[in-house]
């Protein structure tokens, strides 16, 4: 027994001729009846004058026909939706090139995904097939399988649905546009017809309605006490469920996109909006809540969704202090790039100013550029996303509010009336959609935005760890071009001007293991706490206090004792003593002393005639002192005044002559190629 189907374009099955098929099927059984009557003679009277045993086969073999016409009206236009959803993702979208990609996705939505499931959905279908006896059943487990599945993707093609359509209105208002993209559809789907995308966009939205409608027919057509009745039963109840969630999701998203949407209007525009509509619900909304105030009405609690609003606002706060703080990194890094030390004169000749110069000049033009453009791309712009996109739950949330003020003073209206106006009941049914919805997806968006944001912490790290290390890779190869180069001034440490004495008297008293010298000026905060310079020179006498703290320790400075902060104190290495200096001094004539013997002639500190270096810079206050500059070689003369004072020597200068303070400077062998360097 054979019968034919066709797929309609439309991607409906239809049964061609069942009717003839079933009259054909029934004369086959009465040609056959003489030759029964003749071998079961009242069996066949009986099945001949319709008795009830033969009514009920008849009844059970048209059912089964149905049943399988059904069957098959369900599988060939699975094939047939399926077919169609794949030329408009492959073909049709590929050759509307003329629309922007954010159209495209906006019109196709998520289709790939439908075509995976429904492609997954018909082979579990088909494979039915093989056993027949069990086709139906399975057929029924086959959508209850995929009923998550089917419910998930399409309740996002539905809710895109209408964006769309609005994107199809544009389209119908541009002629030409609009003849380029029906000519492309009928070129790949002729079927479509006039509709063009209104028609496309549709099919997966009429699809899902009509899978419980087939599962119906099926189950109508299988006996109530077949084993597969109550699964088929069960599938069908579930699609029906599919599409009523879908309706209620598309509700849903179509009540938050009107709240979500934040206008930036002015302050007249504002006032522009108000009227006597909205003056009512303002004012009755705040006297609802000051009676839940008052206490004289009990306030809603919903602990689920207090817990998620407080996850969520917390999420908001770390955006908003991270984006704060990433604007003011990013200031601060402008003004490091505006400042370029190495432009400038640094008046300090030698080979390592020359190699800083081209380390930091080629750290401020590609280095630190590169750096701030990726913190840019990484880190800003999916910073200021993330908080642009907390805006839309933040605007629900405060909406949801206001609805809830509605939501409870319509129910005390209901307990007390027991009846509401339509605008009521819409505002309560908005309340419990907003309240849904967020409840349903505010978990999903809290743990989406944690993982966006500590992507964006991960990226802002990583940076700064490769910033770093480039740097150190680039200092080290500008370094490895430098000779060795050594500024050590550990066996001649600068004093302060007339310290000399302090140090001696220091020395001879304590030695030169306990001498330490100040690194950096020292404030004294307690009543035994010293005050010095830095460059001090001092004793050490404990090396801590009374109560055991060894970060302050006592010391001497010839003339006071107190504490100190270990941490600015430094061991000081004493200065070679006269007798040592004497043999390098060269003597001179000195109209004070009688015998030209250089024995005889007074200890400078610091040879005559000897190639130094200032340590610290010095201003010249009158025409017999001369400025120095630290770090600049000086060409002693005298190591004394003219009155025979060591503590000032006569230096050269740059061509000028003058006084400075011996103390300022620091004996040094000739110029190395690459700089200067004392001995060891």
């Amino acid at each position: 027994m054979l019968w034919v189907i066709n797929v309609s374009d439309s991607g409906q099955g239809q049964v061609s001729g069942p009717q003839a098929a079933f009259r054909s099927w029934t004369t086959t059984m009465h040609q056959t009846e003489p030759a029964d009557m003749t071998s079961h003679g009242d069996d066949a009277l009986s099945s001949r004058t319709g008795a009830p045993d033969g009514d009920d086969r008849l009844s059970e073999d048209r059912s089964l026909l149905q049943q399988r016409l059904a069957v098959r009206e369900l599988l060939d236009t699975e094939v047939s939706y399926l077919h169609v959803l794949q030329l408009c993702a492959s073909d049709i979208r590929s050759r509307l090139q003329q629309l922007p990609q954010g159209d495209l996705d906006v019109l196709f939505s998520n289709i790939d995904d439908i075509i995976k499931v429904n492609s997954r959905l018909l082979h579990d279908l088909q494979e039915t097939a093989s056993r027949e006896e069990e086709q139906v059943q399975l057929i029924g487990n086959a959508f209850l399988e995929f009923q998550e599945e089917l419910e998930q993707v399409y309740k996002v093609y539905c809710a895109s649905y209408e964006q769309a359509l609005l994107l199809v209105e544009t389209y119908r208002k541009e002629p030409e546009l609009q003849r380029e993209i029906q000519g492309i559809i009928e070129a790949v789907l002729p079927q479509a017809g006039p509709s063009g995308l209104s028609f496309l966009l549709v099919i997966p939205l009429q699809r899902i309605t009509k899978y419980p409608l087939l599962l119906q027919k099926i189950l109508e057509n299988t006996l109530p006490d077949a084993s597969a009745y109550a699964v088929l039963q069960r599938a069908t109840s579930a699609l029906q469920d599919v599409v009523t969630n879908i309706n209620e999701y598309k509700r849903r998203k179509e009540v938050a996109s009107k709240y979500t949407k934040v206008e930036p209007l002015s302050l007249r525009e504002r006032l522009a909006r108000i009227n006597t509509h909205t003056l009512s619900k303002k004012t009755t909304r705040l006297s609802q809540l000051l009676k839940q105030e008052a206490g004289l009405v009990p306030r809603t609690e919903d602990k689920e969704f207090d817990d998620l609003e407080e996850k969520f606002h917390w999420v908001s706060l770390c955006v908003t202090e991270l984006k704060s703080n990433v604007a003011a990194y990013l200031d601060n890094l402008e003004a490091f790039l505006r400042f370029r030390p190495q432009d400038y004169n640094l008046e300090i000749p030698g080979g390592p100013v020359v190699q800083y110069c081209y380390l930091a000049r080629d750290l401020q033009l590609q280095a630190f550029p590169e750096f701030k453009q990726q913190l840019e791309a990484q880190v800003w712009q999916p910073l200021c996303s993330l908080a642009k996109a907390l805006a839309g739950p933040q605007n629900l949330i405060k909406k949801r509010l206001d609805k809830l003020l509605d939501f409870e003073r319509v129910e005390e209206k209901l307990l007390e009336v027991g009846s509401m106006t339509y605008e009521e009941e819409a505002a309560r049914h908005t309340y419990q959609a907003l309240n849904s919805l967020l409840v349903a997806e505010l978990p999903q968006f809290n743990q989406l935005a944690m993982r966006w944001l500590s992507q964006i912490l991960c990226a802002f790290v990583t940076l700064q760890r490769d910033l770093a290390k480039q740097v150190l890779q680039r200092a080290e190869d500008s370094l490895a071009q430098l000779q060795h180069w050594c500024l050590s001034l550990s066996l001649s440490q600068p004093l302060l001007p007339g310290a000399e004495r302090q140090v001696q008297a220091l020395l001879s008293r304590y030695g030169p293991g306990k001498l330490y010298q100040v690194t950096s000026n020292i404030s004294g905060a307690g009543t035994l706490d010293l005050t010095l310079p830095r460059g001090h020179i001092v004793a050490l006498l404990q090396n801590k206090d009374t109560k055991g703290n060894s970060s302050r320790w006592l010391v001497d400075t010839g003339g006071h004792r107190g504490y100190v902060p270990a941490g600015k104190l430094e061991v000081y290495h004493v200065v070679p003593s006269e007798e040592e200096l004497r043999g390098q001094a060269r003597p001179h004539k000195d109209s004070q002393h009688r015998t030209p013997e250089p024995t005889s002639a007074p200890v400078p500190s610091v040879p005559t005639v000897t190639q130094v270096v200032a340590v610290y810079p010095f201003v010249a206050r009158s025409s017999h002192e001369v400025s120095l500059q630290a770090g600049q070689r000086v060409t002693v003369l005298e190591a004394q005044d003219k009155k025979g004072n060591p503590e000032w020597s006569l230096v050269e200068v740059n061509g000028q002559k003058g006084y400075v303070p011996s103390s300022f400077l620091a004996r040094a062998p000739s110029p190395a190629p690459w700089g200067w360097s004392l001995p060891s």
